[in-house]
């Protein structure tokens, strides 16, 4: 049985409809992130490369820190990346299955979107593992997870404040 489309505030979740460019509005801008989180993992973004930006600014901001200071807020700062890169991948990814119009991805998609960040995550470990600026771990991919995870359980919690607020109008798949 085929249920009816879920209002989204402007529209249905079918408004952009199975054209390419309604599947572009939504997968486009994941497709996007994902690429710029793999790129991330290239020697670019390795921590002596980061240093270069966060240690000036650390100086900048508390001038009177210590070496051993500078290089534990330069790794909280990286985790911290780690962390809000996957967060934003996983809302990307809930925004785009979440209107999908397949319904069984529209009705899952907590668990898809769940499942990409898990994928992107290891994969992207994997690669580091081979770059020599990098190192892949296992705890990377757990952190990167956890921030998609995190990101996923507030949306659905403000999609639930929402419904609640609007009378049910916006069903909570």
């Amino acid at each position: 049985m085929k249920r009816p489309p879920t209002t989204l505030g402007k529209g249905t979740r079918h408004s952009q409809g199975p054209t390419w460019r309604g599947r572009l509005w939504r997968y486009g801008p994941v497709l996007a992130w994902a690429c710029f989180v793999l790129f991330a993992s290239s020697s670019n973004f390795s921590a002596s490369n980061t240093s270069r930006i966060i240690r000036p600014f650390l100086l900048w901001l508390f001038p009177d820190i210590t070496e051993a200071a500078l290089l534990q807020a330069h790794f909280l700062v990286r985790k911290a990346a780690h962390f809000t890169e996957y967060a934003l991948l996983a809302l990307l990814a809930a925004r785009a299955f979440r209107t999908s119009s397949r319904d069984a991805l529209a009705r899952h998609w907590r668990l898809a979107s769940f499942a990409l960040v898990a994928s992107v995550a290891l994969v992207d470990e994997y690669h580091q593992s081979f770059v020599p600026t990098r190192t892949g771990t296992v705890y990377d991919s757990l952190l990167d997870m956890a921030g998609g995870a995190t990101a996923l359980v507030f949306a659905s919690l403000w999609l639930a404040a929402r419904r609640r607020k609007t009378g049910g109008a916006a069903r909570l798949r």
